[in-house]
């Protein structure tokens, strides 16, 4: 009995340390009023229009963020709470494991460090006023929803904003999967793995997840009047991102007196248009896969742990301790402790046997949204060339057009001065002080294609040595090696270069044509893989012999009646996203076995119209979608459904076509994937442009006052809204 005693207390003890230890209470909301306060400094008017689309009249450029991040908040406050949340490391604390990694990255790349040290000196005061205004405009927002509010997160301030750009930015180039990998180097070294950052029921935003085949996609178009039929200059601006989450594509207008005034298309947590068009010129970006993460093999004091070997000396490491909070129930939270390294090369990794430190572009980085406001400013060729030479942005594509017929390509990117002669490809010494690279190339070595011969300028996430197709393109021999430059072609890239001869006339039918064409090129990875399985001799197998032959009828498009896509699609799907995903894909046998089981399993046949299959689906609208993985019209699942659908998850989805004719004015014409109401159900616009998406219809973007006065159907100031407080 006195032993039974004991071990109760003792147990009873061990319970009540750990719920001491595990309590973490979330900090208590701030009131309507506090949240508010600073509303009444700013003057603002907001139009929607008939599509739900936001027009926000500002005096100044803050009055204008201001608008936005309320209106913003009103279509997709909770994603945005919940990119704030992962920038600020303390999405674990809320979702817990799952969002655990994520926030040990926030720590890992040192955002909150950076803010700390060089948010007052190194970012100008617009800058900070226009992020102040957007937070500002959420806690607006916050303070007249406040059933809305996760608990402890606001109010926001222009800090998260800026972060969150320094946070996201490098995702586009795949840092996450090199500092993943290397993470899991002792468990699953060939499994490429990423934050997710959509979130569609299989993908859980900020969370660990196997690696998506939409962050390698886009498209960019530009044609000038030499090249149109109808002396216009075009452009098209075709992003493939995710249809929800924190990269999910929002479109507004932004006017202020002080001269903003540009639509677009942006990101939750954003206070400016990330890609878009005034009435002067407009860009699309297109993401790139240049090389521009290093990764250096350190050796370890074998009698202090805290130093590494450099230049034949044991140097410390600059030591940082964090805390992870992950949630566990209730007020309770399990506080994770880690140690960060920091070397002179960047910051450590340490697996069981190895430790490494990783460099990469966009380190300590934090004027990134500089950049973009000083794009979104921009008037000329001249004007955006300046703002591109603040060289801010760790990588991404532009795709350019002017009112003056300049058309032109940027393989943008922050690319590392290293040193030539060494393989950069590989994991590099970490001893040795002179492979440490500092600081970027010069704006000046960035490899661009400005107004060339042929007319036409086009990115699908291809190498830039193919970026139009006239004879001037950028040739390989006129950079150096240690840039990591890509060298692929995509299926779209080389569907392009099929459709365009550097001559033929491209006009506004045939640069859409081209834009949605839907079909697999002569020499692509598509078509190699269905002639590898159209080579198997499958006579001993009856079944599958007739599904050969219905194979060898594929005309490897992808329209929405096409009866052979289905069967040709989902055998080469895996194929196909094996470059995006880096998940090996089966052999051909097995993906095609594969594939016409699936079919005669869900449909009874291996003919059902590719419409059956590829479906997109919001809220009760459910329709069929043309277009497929890696074609010009892209649509990628996401994932194969059990009930025989491919639900569409990434790919199309905010686009434009940008046209400044021969007296010089533009005129825009715009299709979102969904509608402006990113998150509310009940809205009519909730879905209100699916079936236009999926039938290649445009509406006009509207950017006369006028005009969208006589098209609105609410005019507000937020600030104006009466109080329920």
């Amino acid at each position: 009995m006195k032993k039974r005693y004991i071990f109760a207390v003792i147990s009873f003890a061990l319970v009540t340390i750990a719920g001491i230890w595990c309590w973490d209470p979330l900090p208590p909301n701030p009131s309507s009023a506090q949240l508010s306060e600073m509303a009444q400094s700013y003057d603002v008017e907001i139009i929607r229009d008939n599509w739900g689309v936001p027009h926000i009249y500002g005096k100044t450029n803050p009055d204008t963020a201001f608008g936005l991040g309320y209106a913003h908040g009103e279509d997709d406050f909770e994603t945005i709470q919940l990119t704030i949340a992962a920038t600020r490391g303390v999405l674990a604390r809320r979702q817990g494991k799952g969002a655990a990694v994520s926030d040990y990255i926030v720590s890992f790349l040192g955002v909150w460090q950076t803010i700390k040290t060089d948010y007052q000196s190194r970012i100008p005061q617009d800058i900070k006023d226009i992020s102040k205004a957007y937070a500002d405009g959420l806690n607006l927002y916050a303070a007249h929803n406040p059933d809305e509010l996760w608990q402890g997160l606001a109010p926001f301030t222009p800090e998260d904003i800026v972060a969150g750009f320094m946070y996201k930015t490098p995702f586009f180039y795949g840092l996450d999967v090199t500092l993943l990998d290397l993470l899991a180097e002792d468990s699953a070294p060939d499994t490429a793995r990423e934050i997710a950052l959509d979130d569609n029921g299989t993908r859980k935003s900020w969370h660990v997840s196997l690696k998506s085949p939409s962050r390698r996609g886009s498209n960019g178009f530009a044609v000038n009047k030499a090249r149109s039929d109808d002396n216009t200059t075009r452009l098209v601006i075709n992003s493939h991102q995710p249809l929800t989450g924190p990269v999910a594509w929002y479109e507004a207008h932004l006017v202020s007196e002080a001269g903003w005034n540009m639509s677009g298309s942006l990101f939750p947590a954003t206070p400016v248009i990330l890609q878009g068009f005034n009435d002067h010129l407009g860009w699309a970006n297109t993401v790139s896969a240049q090389d521009l993460v290093d990764v250096f093999a350190l050796e370890r004091n074998p009698d202090n742990r805290m130093q590494y070997k450099l230049d034949g000396d044991w140097v410390d490491f600059e030591q940082i301790s964090v805390v992870i909070r992950v949630k566990l129930f209730g007020p309770f939270a399990l506080k994770a402790k880690r140690k960060i390294l920091r070397s002179a090369h960047g910051p450590v990794i340490e697996t069981k046997h190895k430790s490494y430190a990783v460099r990469y572009a966009g380190m300590g980085e934090i004027r990134q949204l500089e950049q973009y406001y000083r794009l979104n400013h921009a008037q000329n060729l001249a004007e955006f060339q300046a703002a591109m030479q603040i060289n801010a942005l760790p990588s991404i594509n532009y795709i350019y057009a002017d009112k003056d017929d300049n058309i032109a390509f940027i393989h943008n990117a922050q690319y590392p001065a290293r040193k030539d002669g060494q393989d950069w490809h590989r994991v590099m010494p970490g001893d040795r002080s002179d492979v440490i690279w500092q600081g970027y190339r010069p704006y000046g070595d960035i490899p661009k294609l400005i107004n060339p011969v042929s007319g036409f300028i086009y990115n699908a996430n291809n190498t830039p040595y193919s970026a139009t197709d006239g004879p001037d393109n950028l040739k390989p021999e006129n950079f150096p090696s240690s840039m990591g430059l890509q060298d692929n072609q995509t299926n779209r890239s080389l569907r392009i270069m099929e459709l365009t001869d550097g001559t033929s006339p491209i006009g506004r039918q045939a640069l859409l044509d081209l834009k949605f064409d839907n079909a697999y090129a002569q020499n692509s990875q598509a078509r190699q893989f269905v002639s590898q399985i159209l080579a198997i001799d499958w006579s001993g197998q009856p079944q599958l012999q007739d599904a050969v032959g219905h194979l060898r009828a594929w005309d490897f498009k992808t329209d929405k009646a096409n009866r052979h896509a289905a069967l040709g699609v989902l055998s080469v799907l895996k194929h196909v996203l094996e470059d995006f995903t880096h998940e090996p894909a089966p052999p051909p046998a097995t993906s095609f076995r594969w594939a016409v089981n699936y079919l005669t399993q869900h449909y009874g046949r291996i003919d059902p119209q590719w419409g059956e299959l590829n479906r997109l689906v919001r809220g009760d609208v459910d329709i069929p979608i043309d277009g497929g993985p890696d074609v010009l019209r892209a649509i990628y699942p996401t994932q194969v459904g059990e009930d025989g659908r491919l639900q569409a998850g990434a790919g199309d989805s905010w686009i434009a076509l940008v046209e400044w004719g021969p007296s010089g004015v533009m005129n825009a014409s715009v299709i979102h994937q969904f509608g402006s109401a990113t998150l509310d159900e009940t809205s009519p616009h909730y879905s209100d442009q699916v079936q236009k998406f999926a039938d290649h219809e445009w509406r006009k973007a509207l950017r006369d006052k006028d005009e969208i006065r006589a098209n609105a159907t609410r005019i507000y100031r937020p600030n104006a809204i009466p109080k329920n407080f």
